[in-house]
């Protein structure tokens, strides 16, 4: 606005200037003329000037009157909202201020209520005090009258009542250790059975398990003449080849194969079964038919390990461990069929593990791998229980898996309850009816046997063949037997059932010493 009109009045002195100027140069007529034009518009432009400062000076002050009423109302608007909040913190206060009356009434009623209840307990101390001060004086008159009648001190009379206390205490304590021992047990023998009893009735096996044959049946006697081969030399290759002894002798069509590894013996019967088929017999047609049938052999067990693995519904195991597991299935025991023994073992471990609460995968796991020892024992030295270890440790196997395999024939002491179901699970699975094709009546000889050899040991009191006959357990008499002599009484039976006897595998021979006291009271 102010600018506006600065330009107003500098247009009207600038005319009046101009005007001034013109006259004075020029002076005619036509000069006067254009001088009254100049100033009448000179005029008219103040005119306007004047008008469009008023203008602008009337829009700034009503600006200037709406700004202030604004403020105004801005004001008044703070001022009320600001009387509200003083109003509720006075509200606020006043009801603080009547709060903490009130907790002041009540503190002034405690403490009045406090300085009655310290003037009561003051004078119930004093009343307990004189009460002590009289129990002691008639304590010491009734101990003083005791001492004189008992003719014993206070002392002795305290440790004749704890001892009567202590053996009255121990005798009921044992008597009770014996009952709950005795209950325990019983429970714990009824449970096992029924957990057993309940296992076995849930697995469903073959009574004889598939045998490895040995044995290859020719067409004819004709053929044994072409297996041998000119001079010799298919029968040569055969053997270098496959690893197995070839026996052809006067049993009529048939060939008998002779190998200490199963796999290989496998492996020579489907070769000498193709070479037979296709007619066709010589050294580098056995050699080619050896090396598809050795490929054969080893799908097929990796076959039969995975399909182990997923019946008992198991992953994780190191395709290593199912490679050799497969080898199992060309594995007997008493002519029982270790890859499926252990698929039995792993199954009634797994059922026996779920009704205790156990980890059923685990214990399903350890009960496969038992007896994985037994898949490479021909080539390794050591028991296949410690074979079997070492294999399972080199695989990363679960420690409770480790010590299952390790101490399923009480090689080592368990250390889990899986491991103990497995041995048991190993036993059921061995020592059913059905399991093992051996004649009963071999059978209970043998065990005779062995308790006989066991029995003719001076000194020993019974004898015992468990385990199916894999172990004997001999109980001698510790007045005649010192416990330095039991080391040596194991080694000689040993030594005498090695030399008497005819088994597979071997027998584990336990002597047992213990010392009974024995007194009656009457």
């Amino acid at each position: 606005m102010e600018l506006a009109l600065v330009t107003a009045l500098a247009g009207i002195v600038l005319g009046f200037a101009g005007g001034y100027v013109y006259s004075n140069l020029i002076g005619s007529k036509k000069t006067e003329d254009m001088l009254a034009l100049a100033n009448s518009k000179a005029q008219q432009v103040t005119s306007q000037a004047k008008k469009e400062a008023e203008t602008i000076l009337k829009e700034a002050q009503l600006g200037a009157k709406e700004a202030t009423l604004k403020a105004q109302t801005d004001f008044d608007y703070k001022i009320t909202e600001r009387k509200n909040e003083i109003e509720q913190l006075e509200k606020r206060f006043l009801s603080r201020e009547k709060l903490l009356d009130k907790k002041l009434e009540q503190m002034e009623r405690q403490e009045r209520e406090m300085s009655k209840k310290e003037t009561r307990v003051g004078e119930l101390e004093r009343s307990l005090e004189k009460k002590t001060q009289d129990y002691d004086r008639i304590t010491q008159e009734i101990s003083s009258k005791l001492q004189e009648t008992a003719q014993m001190t206070v002392e002795e009379a305290k440790e004749e009542l704890k001892n009567k206390f202590y053996d009255e205490a121990r005798i009921e304590a044992g008597s009770m250790a014996k009952k709950i021992e005795d209950m325990a047990k019983a429970e714990s023998v009824e449970r096992a059975q029924r957990v057993i009893a309940e296992a076995v009735q849930r697995c469903s096996s073959d009574y004889v398990a598939e045998n490895t044959v040995s044995v290859v049946d020719l067409p004819n006697d004709e053929m044994k003449g072409r297996i041998i081969g000119r001079e010799g030399r298919n029968i040569r290759a055969l053997e270098v080849a496959t690893g197995v002894d070839l026996i052809i002798d006067d049993t009529p069509n048939a060939v008998i194969l002779s190998s200490f590894d199963p796999v290989k013996r496998e492996i020579a019967r489907l070769t000498l079964a193709r070479l037979i088929t296709d007619g066709r017999i010589h050294p580098g047609r056995i050699e080619d038919t050896v090396e598809k049938i050795g490929k054969e052999v080893g799908n097929r067990m990796k076959e039969e390990g995975e399909r182990a693995c997923f019946e008992l519904g198991l992953d994780g195991i190191h395709p290593e461990l199912i490679k050799i597991l497969g080898r199992l299935m060309f594995r007997t025991s008493y002519s029982q069929n270790v890859l499926k023994h252990s698929l039995e073992v792993g199954y009634l471990a797994g059922m026996m593990a779920a009704e205790l609460g156990q980890n059923v995968k685990l214990a399903k796991r350890a009960g496969l791998l038992h007896d994985i020892g037994k898949a490479v024992d021909h080539n390794v030295e050591g028991t296949h229980t410690q074979i079997g270890f070492d294999l399972a440790r080199k695989h990363n196997e679960p420690k409770v898996v480790l010590n299952s395999i390790a101490s399923h024939h009480e090689d080592t002491p368990p250390e889990s309850v899986i491991a103990v179901l497995v041995a048991a699970a190993d036993a059921l699975s061995a020592s059913r009816p059905g399991a093992r094709r051996e004649m009963l009546e071999n059978y209970i000889k043998r065990m005779q046997k062995l308790e006989e050899i066991g029995a003719s040991f001076p000194g020993v009191e019974k004898t015992y063949a468990i385990q199916a006959g894999r172990e004997i357990r001999v109980v001698v008499k510790s007045d005649l037997v010192k416990d330095a002599e039991t080391f040596f009484l194991a080694k000689d039976i040993a030594k005498k059932v090695e030399a008497e006897l005819a088994y597979p595998g071997e027998i584990k021979v336990t002597v047992i010493r213990e010392t009974r006291v024995t007194d009656v009271a009457r």
